[in-house]
Order: structure tokens, then sequence, then C-alpha cells
């Protein structure tokens, strides 16, 4: 198999249309253990690859390099935000497998958050309310999560569930009192 030079690598993720290329590029930099994120970035955003094939490369990187699997995650995660047809449920699913690998505490909650708060009416409300939930169980200050539960729930037509986060997130802002955690 061929080797790249870093410049190679960053040129072939960037531009080329083929696959082969495109895939011999890859597999030189994960054997030369290129661990910086911005040439992968490319490889992300490169506009000859189908959906799947991002999948594939960003499942592989991840799985070979587990100390940038969070960052990898996210990546995915924005890019099938805006791209691929606006793939909702793709970009929830990269969310939801970055959710238990944050390097530093609860980093990737805002950026759920702003995807939960631009494309909840899209998105199937279930899926977002499980995924809010289960980020409940990974921050230390639940309070905007309760608020969006809240939220969600009215959405999907159960005011009562609605009412419930509400409760929490007031109690769990009140000075003094034990913070509730989740369901």
């Amino acid at each position: 198999m061929q080797t790249y030079t870093l410049e190679e690598i960053r040129r072939c993720f960037g531009s080329s249309t083929d696959f082969n290329e495109i895939f011999d590029a890859f597999q030189s930099a994960i054997n030369q253990q290129v661990k910086d994120v911005e040439p992968y970035r490319l490889l992300f955003w490169n506009h000859a690859l189908t959906a799947d094939e991002v999948r594939l490369f960003g499942e592989k990187l991840a799985h070979e390099f587990p100390d940038l699997a969070y960052d990898v995650y996210l990546w995915l995660a924005s890019i099938f935000e805006v791209t691929q047809g606006d793939n909702y449920e793709l970009a929830v699913h990269y969310y939801q497998k970055a959710a238990p690998r944050p390097p530093r505490g609860a980093r990737s909650v805002p950026r759920r958050l702003r995807l939960l708060r631009s494309r909840s009416q899209h998105s199937p409300l279930a899926s977002l309310i499980e995924f809010v939930k289960h980020g409940v169980q990974h921050v230390k200050n639940p309070i905007n999560l309760y608020k969006r539960l809240a939220y969600l729930y009215e959405l999907a037509g159960d005011p009562e569930q609605g009412e419930y986060y509400r409760r929490l997130a007031d109690e769990a802002s009140t000075p003094g009192k034990d913070k509730i955690r989740g369901e």
C-alpha cells in the first residue's frame, strides 16, 4: 500500500472524488497514527462521499483512536445536521454517541441543545425526549435539560409530563434544596 505524506492526505481528503484513493489515504493516515483531527474533518466534509462512506470512515477512526471518538462523533453529528438531506436522525445518533465520552465534563450539552432547539419540530419527539432524559444523568446542573423536557413533552401533547419536568426545573433552581436528578 502507498504511503501518503500528511500534505497528500489533506489534499486527497479535501478534493479527491475517487473513493479508492480516499480509502488508501485514510489507511495510510491510520497506519501512520495521524491523530490530528483537522485532516479528518476535510475527509468528513468531502462532498464526493455518501453518508454511508462518511460514517464508515468516522466509525473506523473512532475505533482506531478512542481518544478522538468524542470529537469525531461531534463532527459527524454536525455534518449530518446540515448535510445529507438534513439527516436529523443521524445527527442525533452521533450526538448520543458523543454524550458518554466528553473529555472535560458535559461540554457537549450546549451543542446537543442547539440541535434540539433548532430541529425539535422536525425530529421524532420520542427520540429527542429520550436523548435529553439520558443527558440529565450526565450533567451537574440539569435545570436547562428539565426545561427542555417540559417543552418537548408539551410539543408531544403530554402536559402532565411537561408540568412534572417544569417542577423539577423549579426545584433544582431553588437554593438550599437537594438537586433532583432524572428519573
